[in-house]
């Protein structure tokens, strides 16, 4: 990682690229983990959060300390918010296809418009208009035409997109609860107080389901790393890298790879071949989700 104002070592669209391929394991990694679903969302948290600790507590104290009550208050919603966004979205991935859980859920941009303009009275612009209709028609699609047309991928699609699509309104909390504080807060640290607040959240989910927290064989704890590494690490923590170099809405727009990466390493790995319902409407999403997330950068 570079320093603030000097030119990276690593050309920043490279890195996004890396980080679009990190973040597209992360549906594979949860399909092949046999461990409950909210374990593996706790553990990736957990693995992510950890090794920020050291540098937070030693490098940003000061930050820590003008957290006010407010603050701290924010970062609750925000955090829990998370919490319930992983949790509902690896469950998702138990009831439908690999290529459904991962657009729906990218759906996010949709519902922080809708929520800003709801909550925050921002403006919508007619493209963003557009854009919200175009998604919800392509969810629509995708949650009922695999259904009518008898051809399931996944043992419950309509349960499975339902979670997915909770877990995109959840990430679009997350970003609006969190959108005031990161603007006082520095990166780590606001991370680390978001992150920790998601652990205990997920700690409590998996405490109050009655999984066992510790009793899973080494592949499991490998599966966790990798979450915690590739989707974590070099996914999501590049990609907030590549925001101090390029603009918002490149990182935006290729935000949208990760459905068509995920779906094409589910084919690859799990030989899971998604419906022609499935692919057009995940098309149509898609292309609702860019005229949304594009203008929004423009609008705000």
């Amino acid at each position: 990682m570079s320093n603030p104002g000097s030119r990276p070592v690593v050309p920043p669209i490279g890195g996004l690229s890396v980080a679009i391929v990190a973040i597209s394991f992360g549906a594979i990694l949860v399909r092949w983990s046999d461990a409950p679903s909210v374990v593996a969302a706790f553990y990736r948290v957990l693995f992510t959060t950890l090794p920020l600790l050291p540098v937070a507590l030693v490098r940003y104290r000061d930050d820590f300390r003008r957290i006010t009550r407010r603050d701290f208050g924010y970062a609750v919603v925000s955090g829990t918010a998370l919490a319930i966004h992983f949790g509902a979205w690896f469950e998702s991935l138990d009831w439908t296809s690999v290529a459904a859980s991962v657009t729906l859920v990218q759906a996010q941009p949709v519902f922080v418009a809708l929520g800003a303009w709801l909550l925050l009275r921002e403006r919508v612009t007619r493209r963003m208009v557009l854009g919200i209709l175009v998604a919800v028609a392509g969810m629509v699609g995708m949650s009922l035409g695999d259904l009518l047309g008898g051809v399931l991928v996944g043992p419950n699609p309509l349960y499975g997109n339902a979670l997915a699509l909770l877990g995109a309104v959840m990430a679009a909390v997350y970003v609006l609860a969190g959108r005031d504080l990161r603007q006082r807060v520095a990166l780590v640290p606001y991370v680390v107080v978001v992150y920790s607040v998601c652990t205990v959240v997920l700690f409590g989910f998996v405490v109050g389901g009655g999984h066992p927290v510790s009793d899973y064989p080494a592949r499991e704890w490998l599966l966790f790393a990798g979450l915690a590494l590739g989707p974590g690490l070099f996914g999501h923590t590049v990609i907030n890298w590549a925001l101090g170099h390029l603009e918002s809405s490149v990182v935006s727009v290729s935000l949208l790879g990760e459905p068509v990466g995920a779906t094409i390493l589910a084919l690859v790995l799990l030989a899971e071949v998604p419906t022609a319902v499935t692919v057009a409407s995940g098309i149509v999403v898609l292309s609702g989700i860019y005229l949304t997330a594009s203008d929004r950068q423009t609008a705000a």
